[in-house]
């Protein structure tokens, strides 16, 4: 069968035939009808992510959306290695498979899931979000943040402040239901007096795509307004800012901050399971929306590495 593979650490996929899968009670065949590219499946490829398994040859890509061979579409997720998502069949336990309704079509599905699943994790499975309550989003110009913003309105949020450097891009949040924007293009004492008075007004969940440079300051800023009975959240979802920050301990002793990480290891199969289903039972209804690309698998060395920040590469077969 044709795929998309990589056969050592750092190389790009090559398309070509690689065997095709049996059904055993591994999991069983998914005829395989579209799988998006993200940072995740780009650095698992990579062999850099922490999930990483190290093990050569493997078929790229973690999701997508297909059919078993009764027919039945649906979306799936972790294919058994070394098989992937990005191929004409792969080998999925069905227990890693939801179905589908006709009202939500394949490319929207395949490109939604992941950088859906990351705020709706977090802010369900970690940060245990009540209706009511105030999220900040770090980074919310990117596609998983726009969809962060989305969900966070969906799921109860009853204000959504929203962080990011793109001026363009941060003028749409407005559109999306961002009630308080904060650009950290702005000099840095500016910046920080701004995040100091969104947390002196009130804020219960931090969902931080960044890390870095702007997660120290917005630390420090919830440390610096600390009102007794205001715990916060704080959940750290990506590092596009950098991988490391510098905390000093009292940061963390001047307020009720729980800090914690969303991602595969931090939320077990059931709660991924249950993050998908909700994520995907709500977006036709609930009209998320995200920019896609659709491109036939047979070009994944050309498009591999083009910058996909503005709109989701969903791979068809």
């Amino acid at each position: 069968m044709k795929a998309a593979f990589v056969t050592q650490a750092g190389q790009l996929p090559i398309y070509g035939d690689f065997a095709e899968p049996v059904a055993s009670e591994q999991g069983e065949r998914v005829l395989v009808r579209a799988a998006a590219l993200s940072h995740l499946v780009k650095n698992r490829a990579s062999g850099k992510h922490y999930s990483a398994s190290g093990q050569y040859p493997f078929i790229v890509g973690i999701d997508g959306v297909g059919t078993r061979e009764d027919g039945q579409r649906v979306y799936f997720f972790q294919p058994v290695a070394p098989y992937g998502s990005m191929a004409e069949q792969t080998l999925v336990p069905a227990s890693r498979c939801i179905e589908l309704t006709d009202e939500l079509d394949d490319i929207t599905a395949a490109g939604i899931a992941n950088p859906g699943m990351s705020s709706w994790a977090a802010l369900t499975e970690r940060a245990s979000l009540q209706i009511g309550e105030t999220v900040l989003i770090n980074g919310a110009t990117g596609i998983s943040g726009r969809l962060a913003v989305q969900i966070a309105r969906y799921l109860g949020a009853k204000k959504i402040i929203a962080t990011g450097r793109n001026p363009e891009a941060l003028k749409q949040l407005s559109l999306l239901g961002v009630d308080t924007i904060i650009a950290l293009t702005q000099e840095e004492e500016v910046l920080n007096d701004q995040f100091r008075e969104a947390f002196r007004q009130g804020v219960d969940v931090v969902i931080d795509y960044l890390w870095g440079k702007t997660a120290e300051q917005l630390l420090a800023a919830a440390a610096q307004t600390a009102e007794e009975g205001q715990p916060l959240r704080f959940v750290q979802v990506g590092s596009m800012g950098g991988g490391e920050i510098a905390l000093p301990g009292a940061v963390l002793r001047s307020k009720a901050i729980a800090l914690m990480g969303s991602g595969l290891g931090s939320v077990t199969t059931d709660g991924l399971l249950k993050t998908l289903k909700g994520l995907l039972n709500a977006t036709a209804s609930a009209g998320f929306t995200l920019a896609t690309h659709e491109v036939p698998l047979s070009q994944v060395t050309e498009v591999w590495q083009q910058n996909d920040s503005a709109s989701r590469t969903v791979f068809t077969l």
